[in-house]
């Protein structure tokens, strides 16, 4: 059998013209310009935000002439996770983390706006008029170079709006971006073949009654065409229970349920008409007279009436200026028991807005022909409806997916809602863009939350960046790691200390390579000594704190003319001799300084005392070039003693590599050893690391997992807290009624305690990982997933068995931690295929 079907080349249908000045002109003389949008990230938006974003739309929608056609259209594409395995550099978690990722499926977001200059007469078109019904296609001539000249001034004019008010970001396109170049394919291509490739083939666009097809694509479109289709009322935002408590509300755009929210191949097309206003409301006044004179024969003509007067008082009332407005959802697959699944997803969709799901067979071709980037002109009247600006704009999604830091040093985490690996800057690029001033982070979490992964995932990228890693550790969390990068560099790196009386971890506090003696220095020293000097509860006189500065002072200098080996207990006899007459001579009294107390409450780390080795190293932490170095204190972290005193030595450490390694990134992280330093005794210390290691490319990180310390310890919120710009919480649950406490210690918004309590509350179960939330500087927060490969949670956890299954292993291969989580990595691999 013939086939009958009539066929056309898209040249001869196709309806745009040209591209000059990276202006669209069609055949029918409309002029279109062209924008790249970036919207701001999901569930990252609060209420006044949602609100902010509708009312700078409506502003910019206010400042375009009549007869212009704004056309939003959100491409949501399903894409696969490439990843870059071709680096040379690559570590082996590195790689293994690449792998864990590579072909994950996510939804991908383009958003883009054409915005239309097109005629009166082109307007009032209905869809038997469009340009696929022509025979041929003539060009004409744009008449009124003034109008067009009017509108581009207009259209740069909304470009400066949105940009300007820090919520949207609009690129114009260029003509290479919209035609293509032979290296990559433009817009125009992509859309007419439905496809993101590099160069999708042209394929045949079958348009018909009953279904209409682009190569094996099976289009369905759903529409919002007619106000009976409508919800009884509409908002700039709505509430999204999934993430929402009794406490919070997580919130997106009205229209975020046709967004990322459905997760399929689709395009959410968003039109609005913007005719002449006064004209559009005298058709109105006439059409109610008419009815008004019918009404006696019909109920309905009645009901319009009203409808119509309740329309014309509401846009005289508030001098609303009356469009037309249309929405559709184009999906498409080519599988037609997944064609038929995306029109139910669709369909539940729109339900979720509560308007009334249209699947649209009629228009379908005419829909998808207005649809095409610069032939906003060719869209069918009819399937408009009428309404005003701010209603209509509710319609608009607002939020695209979670997006790459445009920055060469960042850690790598994963979307909450699709898994894909993001790759997030929380240092160095929110300090160039003022968004935080300094790089210290606080991090929350109780136990059990995921806290010892993240903290792990997060050093360890920091250290293969080129970071020197300085961790304090009650617990053991970072063992596996550090084994494995001392295996790694055969023992040049990867030190772990472990305290036992047998081989304390001791030191020299007046020990420098070169002799020098900065103010970093002195002050360190001078707080070393008054931590062991004072009790926590008596905080040093102002003649005191005087006194103990010159003896500091005066040993330095005599270390440098007698050329003595410096040594806590040179120190002590300095003071107990010398400095004692220099006292003396000046008739200082012994209540402003009691120089026996001093001596005696000293004497204990003096030659013989009790904790004589603490401070009198003969050999030195030569840490200066290693560059992950773990002190693992929880042997002696109830020492009331040694505690506190081994915590300054290690921060001693920290601050020679701070102020000696210039122009190298440095890390601290202390675990719960920072109680220790918190006291009142020891606060300054803490203090002055907290406010100096921002000057020497430096961050310091706290980690804990009490809620109790952070509410009770003004020490922690005056040094840390205030002194962190970086915040990260985890899973709070636990927590739930105590979170107003921490609220307010942290100055959280009310919309990131939302996004904090929204934690795990919505985990795909088919993943295995934990959400964390980031907040910089108290404008810049998100959640995301701390989701790891089967090799970095061998070399991450904290589980007695799994560690010790590891390091029996790497025991049996010479000690090499690496083979041994490969080859467990691949037995439980295989393991879980057979189980699936």
């Amino acid at each position: 059998m013939r086939n009958s079907s009539k066929a056309a080349t898209l040249e001869s249908k196709f309806p745009l013209l040209a591209i000059e000045n990276d202006c669209i002109i069609s055949k029918d003389a409309d002029v279109t310009i062209c924008f790249k949008v970036r919207l701001p990230e999901l569930f990252t938006v609060a209420s006044a935000e949602y609100e902010a974003i509708h009312s700078v739309w409506f502003k910019v929608i206010k400042t375009l002439p009549d007869f212009t056609i704004v056309h939003k259209q959100d491409w949501f594409i399903k894409e696969n996770y490439n990843p870059d395995l071709s680096k040379d550099d690559q570590s082996f978690l590195s790689k293994s983390f690449e792998r864990h990722f590579n072909e994950r499926p996510f939804l991908n977001h383009y958003c883009y706006l054409f915005i239309t200059k097109t005629s009166k007469e082109r307007m009032r078109m209905q869809s038997n008029f469009s340009s696929l019904c022509k025979g041929k296609l003539i060009p004409k001539e744009i008449k009124d170079k003034e109008i067009i000249g009017r509108f581009l001034e207009a259209v740069d004019q909304l470009e400066r709006i949105m940009n300007d008010s820090g919520y949207i970001h609009l690129e114009r396109m260029t003509e290479d971006e919209i035609a293509g170049t032979s290296e990559r394919s433009g817009l125009l291509e992509q859309y007419l073949t439905l496809s993101r490739e590099t160069h999708p083939s042209l394929q045949d666009i079958k348009l018909g009654s009953e279904e209409m097809r682009i190569g094996n694509n099976r289009i369905s479109m759903h529409t919002l065409s007619d106000t009976e289709d409508l919800p009884g009322t509409v908002s700039s935002h709505s509430r999204y229970e999934k993430l929402s408590t009794d406490r919070s509300d997580c919130l997106l755009s009205f229209a975020s349920p046709v967004g990322l929210l459905l997760s399929c191949n689709h395009i959410y097309n968003q039109y609005l008409f913007i005719d002449n206003s006064d004209e559009n409301l005298r058709q109105f006044e006439k059409s109610a007279r008419n009815m008004h004179s019918l009404a006696r024969y019909s109920r309905a003509n009645q009901i319009n009436k009203e409808w119509i007067e309740k329309y014309l008082n509401e846009a005289h009332s508030f001098g609303l200026q009356s469009i037309r407005a249309h929405f559709n959802v184009m999906s498409w697959s080519d599988n037609s028991a997944e064609l038929k699944q995306l029109k139910n997803d669709t369909g539940s969709a729109l339900a979720l807005m509560e308007c009334r799901p249209r699947h649209n067979t009629t228009d379908t071709a005419t829909l998808y022909w207005a649809g095409i980037p610069g032939n906003a002109g060719d869209f069918p009247s009819e399937e408009s409806f009428y309404t005003f600006i701010e209603p209509a704009l509710c319609f608009f999604t607002e939020e695209t997916n979670y997006q790459d830091s445009p920055s060469p040093f960042g850690i790598k985490m994963a979307d909450r809602l699709t898994g894909k690996p993001i790759h997030l800057d929380i240092s160095d690029l929110p300090m160039k863009q003022g968004i935080i001033t300094n790089r210290n982070k606080f991090i929350l979490g109780p136990s059990g939350s995921g806290k010892s992964f993240f903290t792990n995932h997060m050093v360890r990228q920091y250290y293969e960046q080129g970071a020197h890693v300085l961790l304090v550790d009650t617990g053991n969390s970072y063992q596996g790691l550090c084994e494995l990068i001392k295996g790694k560099t055969k023992g040049e790196d990867g030190v772990y200390f472990t305290y036992t009386e047998d081989n304390p971890i001791a030191f020299n506090p007046f020990y420098t390579d070169d002799g020098v003696f900065d103010i970093e220095k002195r002050e360190s020293i001078k707080t070393l000594i008054l931590t062991l000097w004072k009790r926590d509860d008596e905080p040093p006189t102002r003649s005191e704190e005087v006194a103990l500065s010159n003896a500091v002072s005066g040993y330095i200098e005599r270390i440098k003319t007698d050329d003595q080996h410096p040594s806590f207990n040179g120190f002590y006899e300095y003071v107990k001799d010398d400095y004692q007459k220099v006292l003396e001579q000046k008739k200082v009294r012994e209540k402003d300084f009691d120089i026996a107390n001093f001596l005696n409450v000293l004497e204990p780390y003096y030659r013989g005392g009790e904790y004589d080795y603490l401070l009198n190293s003969e050999k030195q932490l030569d840490l200066l070039s290693k560059r992950f170095i773990v002190f693992e204190i929880d042997a002696i972290k109830d020492h009331k003693i040694l505690f506190p005193i081994v915590t300054i030595i290690i921060m001693e450490v920290f601050i020679n590599k701070m102020r000696r390694l210039k122009g190298v990134r440095k890390l601290i992280l202390i675990e719960e050893a920072w109680k220790a330093i918190a006291k009142e005794g020891m606060a300054e210390y803490i203090k002055y690391l907290f406010k100096t290691v921002r000057k020497f490319f430096g961050e310091a990180i706290v980690v804990t997992q009490e809620v109790d310390d952070i509410i009770q310890s003004p020490i922690v919120k005056e040094s840390i807290i205030n002194n962190s710009d970086c915040k990260i919480l985890l899973d709070q649950r636990k927590y739930m009624n105590k979170f107003d406490d921490i609220q307010a210690m942290l100055g959280l918004t009310d919309k990131e305690k939302s996004q904090v309590l929204s934690i795990n509350m919505n985990n795909d179960p088919r993943r295995l990982y934990k959400e964390v939330w980031i907040g910089l500087g108290g404008t810049h927060s998100a959640v995301y997933a701390t989701e790891v490969s089967t090799e970095e949670y061998l070399a991450y956890t904290t589980e007695e068995t799994e560690k010790m299954e590891v390091m029996n292993l790497a025991s049996e291969l010479d000690g090499n931690v690496e083979h041994a989580i490969k080859r467990i990595s691949l037995s439980r691999i295989k393991s879980n295929r057979k189980d699936n």
